[in-house]
């Protein structure tokens, strides 16, 4: 149909078809333009959440296979550590190196190195899987390898990538110390990497057609890079103008986001303090879907004309049902006032039931709510009881404790006692042999006397020297008895304190025992306690949700009952609307009848 046609057909409505046209092309094309932004908006955030996924999923990829990179590695030197603390023969550990860097391809070299190590003068050993010879000054504790391989005792340690000094190539080394049974030093193992291989596997991703994939250390210094003049010397944040730092970026966290016009991603390499960047353009994939956008906008457009053109006809052909219409629908009112007038009445008297039951669910929440008080009372006695015993319980276990440590005490007192028993035992034994010594002194002086009068004058010194022996003999004598009489007294305070102690020994035992019964008799109250305590919650818990459940029934009720009302008053309304309807249809009735179908075209 041509738009001409419609708008000859619509004179006879008393409405420009022109106006009509407008009217209802306006809000599509207001649509059509809102509908254009919201899909640019949505477009540009799926447009960055999948650039994000993408870029996560292909930094995940590389980490991936940097770690079936770097594993192997890791694994030859932790069997070579094993191996080495239990085993330090150069000879086998020669043949091992040699071994393990077979199975890796770009493996540069395995060694190992003891701290004690000097070229030439025979002190310690170097085995090296490519059989290097160092030079006389190299010294391997010197080396940044050996020196991290200790600040990471136990633990795999990197160094950042360097250039070899025997094949001239940029590589990477892992290290880890060994260590003996008893924790001493053996040595250092290391394997360098070769960098070419994992650079050439890292730049055979991509994110996008301009995107580009970096290795860089934890501060952004390249260890990759299509300048290898930058590797190990250009930082990567100085390079990129990425709005962040390096310990906000590489803080060892998988991260892909969006500033501006470009994306960044970043993940770390296991447990290596390396990192996989990659940054891109966004416009290489928006720009497909911003031609969509530009394409939605124009079909929505024509969609919007034609929607206009087919509303205009459907409006038409509406009118020339509106006569047929308003006949049914004063039918319709008629029977719908009858109707609304009877329901009014059956809501009146249904509101006044639901009215009583309310009541009566109000009553029961009620009783429900002082039940559950009361059983909170006693679930509180019951828990502050069940407290009181296990506090009993602990004093009681506290009081045993402290009796077992007088006993030990005690015990310990006693045996102190019987060991100053025995040595007061070997003082009386060196008192006798002092007494015996003192009576053979005394007889030596006496005969010394006999011998020194015999003498006549030449022996009358001797015999002053041999009475002086004798009276010291006899002061020896009278002191060891003094002696031994102390020591007897002595001993039998000894064994008296010995007898009292070990008798306070028994109370003390006694006394444990009946602790013990007394506790056991409290640990019973207290499980007592507790399942009182455990009981009473549990009705409380039980009262509770019978109280809740009362009190949902209610709020339903009364939500019941506030529908019945609203439902009356609806019905009322209604009523009142019918009987208003049915005036509105009987006068819309009776203008047709007088147009004579003047819609129609």
């Amino acid at each position: 149909m041509k738009i001409s046609d419609v708008i000859g057909k619509s004179k006879s409505s008393g409405m420009s078809s022109r106006r009509l046209f407008i009217g209802l092309l306006v809000p599509l094309l207001s649509l059509t333009i809102i509908a254009g932004v919201v899909f640019a908006v949505v477009n540009d955030s799926l447009t960055s959440r999948y650039v994000r996924a993408e870029a996560s999923s292909v930094i995940a990829n590389v980490n991936g296979q940097a770690m079936n990179y770097i594993t192997p590695a890791i694994v030859n030197a932790e069997d070579f550590v094993n191996f080495a603390s239990l085993v330090q023969d150069a000879r086998s550990l020669d043949v091992l190196v040699h071994t393990l860097s077979k199975n890796l391809s770009y493996v540069i070299s395995i060694y190992f190195a003891t701290p004690d190590f000097h070229q030439g003068d025979g002190k310690g050993f170097l085995v090296i899987s490519n059989d290097w010879v160092p030079p006389d000054t190299w010294r391997p504790v010197e080396r940044g390898w050996y020196k991290k391989a200790l600040e990471h005792d136990g633990d795999i340690a990197y160094e950042d990538v360097y250039v070899d000094a025997t094949t001239g190539e940029l590589c990477l080394t892992i290290s880890k110390s060994v260590r003996n049974a008893r924790g001493e030093l053996l040595g250092v193992v290391a394997v360098d990497l070769l960098l070419s291989d994992l650079v050439r596997m890292v730049e055979s991703f991509s994110v996008s057609q301009n995107s580009h994939i970096y290795l860089v250390s934890k501060d952004g210094t390249y260890i990759s890079h299509p300048d290898t003049s930058k590797v190990g010397v250009a930082n990567y944040f100085e390079d990129s103008g990425i709005p962040f730092s390096a310990g906000e970026f590489l803080d060892g966290k998988q991260k892909a986001l969006v500033d501006g016009g470009n994306f960044y991603a970043v993940d770390k390499i296991g447990d290596t303090p390396w990192f996989i960047v990659a940054e891109g353009p966004i416009s290489d994939f928006s720009g497909n879907s911003k031609r969509q956008v530009f394409l939605f906008e124009l079909l929505f457009f024509l969609f919007s004309v034609f929607c206009s053109i087919v509303n205009i006809r459907t409006i038409k052909n509406a009118r020339v049902r509106e006569k047929d219409l308003g006949k049914k629908l004063f039918a319709e009112t008629v029977s719908l006032a009858e109707s609304s007038k009877e329901n009014a009445t059956t809501a009146q008297d249904q509101s006044a039931a639901v009215k009583e039951v309310v009541a009566t669910m109000e009553d029961n929440t009620t009783l429900s709510e002082n039940i559950s008080q009361k059983i909170k009372d006693v679930s509180a006695v019951a828990s502050k009881t069940s407290g009181d015993v296990a506090e009993g319980v602990s004093f009681l276990e506290e009081n045993v404790r402290q009796l077992h440590e007088i006993a030990e005490a005690n015990m310990t007192t006693i045996d102190g006692i019987k060991a100053l028993g025995d040595k007061i035992n070997n003082i009386w034994d060196i008192v006798t042999l002092i007494n015996s010594v003192a009576d053979q002194a005394k007889i030596i002086a006496f005969n010394a006397e006999l011998e020194a009068s015999s003498a006549g004058e030449a022996g009358k010194n001797f015999h002053i020297v041999a009475t002086e022996i004798r009276r010291l003999a006899d002061g020896i004598i009278d002191g060891t008895k003094e002696i031994k009489e102390r020591i007897n007294e002595i001993q039998q305070s000894s064994d008296n304190l010995v007898l009292a102690s070990e008798s306070g020994t028994d109370k003390i035992k006694a006394g444990v025992e009946e602790a013990k019964n007394l506790e056991a008799r409290f640990a019973s109250i207290r499980n007592a306690s507790e399942v009182t305590a455990t009981s009473a919650g549990d009705i409380t818990t039980i009262i509770q949700q019978q109280a809740m459940a009362s009190e949902q029934i209610l709020v339903t009720l009364r939500q019941i009952a506030s529908g019945v009302e609203n439902f009356t008053g609806a019905t009322e309304h209604i009523s009142k609307a019918s009987q208003a309807l049915k005036e509105i249809a009987g006068e819309l009735n009776e203008q047709q009848q007088s147009s004579g179908g003047g819609g129609e075209a």
